[in-house]
């Protein structure tokens, strides 16, 4: 296991146990850090944290629903009691249905919408950010969406909720400067899991300059870079990873 970029330090991965937040979860391991996977199941979390273990690294397992704000303080009591505290912040951990028409989306799914991809993000930097100015810095990263300035039909209450991520992301950066950094990493397809149904069709046809999707370890390295000492002159940056889409 390699030590340089994240040895010594402690991630907080949201929505860890598949997707883009296991593809960071596990970079970061191989790097040197431990890592606290943090997923709505406690067995699909602890079932990462246990194969990050057989890597090499500490690891732990944390049941969260990211959009339940009266649960959210005593979770990250529990983050801090498993390795003492957290230097890095992933928020990743969302949800995007579609609807035909605006008119179809009801407020109950509206409500559950904002609450993983913005409410639940929101609270928990909050928490975790000013805990990291009093331990002395740190950065926090949220996985955003391409869908913020490129919204469709299908799915405006998400793409609104990742807009105002990209705000918030700006907005902490000053908050929590200048010792924490906050960055967005805003997300265009990747070859997934979660993206198993439809994902051979995109690659083919990527309206990219790529001309294809991304790969998990392109999001992996851009992770790594904003978590890492190496990105210490960025702050408040929104980074678009999406091939180049117009």
């Amino acid at each position: 296991m390699s030590t340089s970029s994240m040895s010594g330090k402690v991630a907080l991965v949201t929505g860890g146990s598949r997707g883009l937040g296991y593809e960071i979860a596990k970079a970061y391991a191989l790097e040197g850090a431990d890592v606290i996977v943090a997923s709505r199941k406690q067995g699909a979390c602890e079932a990462v944290a246990a194969g990050l273990r057989a890597l090499g690294a500490r690891a732990v397992g944390l049941p969260i629903h990211v959009g339940d704000w009266s649960a959210l303080e005593a979770f990250v009591d529990q983050a801090y009691a498993a390795f003492g505290r957290i230097d890095v912040l992933v928020n990743n951990a969302g949800i995007a249905p579609t609807a035909p028409r605006s008119v179809n989306v009801e407020e109950a799914l509206f409500d559950k919408i904002v609450a993983v991809n913005f409410k639940g993000p929101f609270r928990l930097s909050a928490l975790v950010g000013e805990r990291m100015v009093a331990d002395g810095g740190g950065a926090i990263i949220n996985v955003s969406s391409i869908a913020a300035i490129r919204p469709e039909p299908a799915y405006p209450v998400y793409a609104g909720a990742k807009a105002a991520l990209n705000a918030m992301t700006r907005s902490q950066a000053f908050e929590f400067g200048p010792s924490v950094r906050v960055n967005a990493i805003m997300c265009g397809p990747f070859w997934t899991d979660i993206a198993a149904s439809w994902r051979e069709e995109l690659d083919k046809n990527s309206p990219s300059a790529l001309k294809r999707i991304g790969r998990p370890e392109e999001i992996a390295s851009t992770a790594l870079y904003l978590a890492s000492d190496r990105s210490s002159f960025t702050t408040g940056t929104i980074v678009r990873l999406d091939g180049g889409v117009l």
